[in-house]
């Protein structure tokens, strides 16, 4: 009898998360375009998904932080395309290693996103808005230096992607590395840090977290640098795959990965989301748009898909913030 009241007990938890809904939703379509398309679910095909979307998942786990935190951020895929710019010139003409390409990518991106949460935090001014500006700026002072020229030309350590083979199979490559390593750190720092019970708390209620003795300057500084850390190191991930450097390759994407974001149960409003809900979520998106493309669908489907779950994300916010002023409301009446 114990027993099968434990059990209820973890059926009724696990029924409770929005995780463990959206993990339904992924078998049902798995099935579905498995169904129709039974060259869909191999192995080959399920890892050329993680690989070749891993840069775009690595900076939704930035994006993650900045929503936990109360703020957006627009500019990441600006940032990584900067970044991306001087690592490869860097390398290209200085050479290096895969370590240093890293370093140079992340250490561009963090001052990029230092500019960002100086702006917002003396500003005042709402992040969408400063970062849709910092996102024009930091484009096109690159496309005027640059001349919007492709850059081509890595040398042979940097075009090695494969880090332990497995026969014929896939192996580790560098971008699966690289994407459970930010992944895992995310994790961390949300769940195990101080600084991460601050940006829960600061997203949730910032002036009461202000109160408490909680820098809210200080949990900017590091939620933008951050961002720009993880959008410089996901640049080099797609450098590395590429092969190439070009002025638009990653803009354009941002809707992609906030979608899956908040997909995963990160609210708009700010204190809520998990990395294992980015990562359903984003897994989603990506099953969404292989399946459809593999049954040949037209790719503006893609564009439909992502433009509705946020149409519904911020539904859902809206009403969730109605709820909590509704909530509050009554309070102080009873009061």
């Amino acid at each position: 009898m114990r027993r099968s009241t434990d059990s209820n007990s973890v059926l009724r938890k696990a029924f409770g998360k929005s995780e463990f809904y959206l993990l339904l939703v992924i078998v049902v379509v798995s099935l579905f375009f498995t169904i129709m398309k039974p060259s869909f679910l191999t192995f080959t095909n399920i890892y050329g998904m993680v690989e070749s979307n891993s840069f775009l998942a690595i900076m939704a786990a930035g994006v993650l932080v900045v929503l936990i935190s109360g703020g957006i951020d627009i500019s990441f895929t600006a940032i990584a395309t900067v970044a991306q710019y001087v690592m490869a010139t860097i390398v290209i003409h200085w050479g290096g290693n895969m370590f240093l390409a890293f370093a140079i990518g992340g250490v561009v991106g963090i001052a990029l996103g230092f500019i960002n949460a100086l702006l917002i935090y003396f500003l005042k001014t709402p992040p969408i808005i400063v970062t849709i500006a910092t996102m024009n700026l930091f484009y096109g002072l690159l496309i005027f230096i640059s001349g919007g020229t492709w850059i081509y030309g890595f040398p042979m350590w940097f075009m090695e992607r494969n880090l332990v083979r497995f026969g014929d199979n896939p192996g580790i490559t560098i971008p699966i590395l690289v994407l459970v390593i930010s992944f895992i750190l995310t994790w961390l720092i949300l769940k195990h840090t101080a600084l991460g019970r601050n940006i829960y708390a600061v997203g949730g209620n910032q002036e009461a977290a202000r109160r408490v003795g909680i820098s809210v300057l200080k949990t900017q500084l590091f939620v933008y640098c951050y961002m720009g850390f993880l959008a410089g190191i996901a640049s080099t991930v797609q450098a590395n795959m590429m092969l190439t450097v070009a002025p638009n390759a990653l803009m354009g994407r941002e809707l992609e990965v906030l979608a899956a974001v908040v997909l995963g149960g990160a609210s708009l409003a700010g204190g809520t989301g998990s990395i294992l809900g980015t990562i359903l979520g984003f897994g989603l998106i990506v099953i969404v748009q292989n399946g459809l493309t593999l049954l040949g669908i037209s790719s503006y489907w893609h564009k439909v898909f992502v433009g509705a779950i946020i149409v519904i994300s911020v539904g859902i916010t809206a009403y969730q913030r109605k709820l909590r002023e509704r909530k509050g409301a009554i309070i102080n009446v009873e009061e």
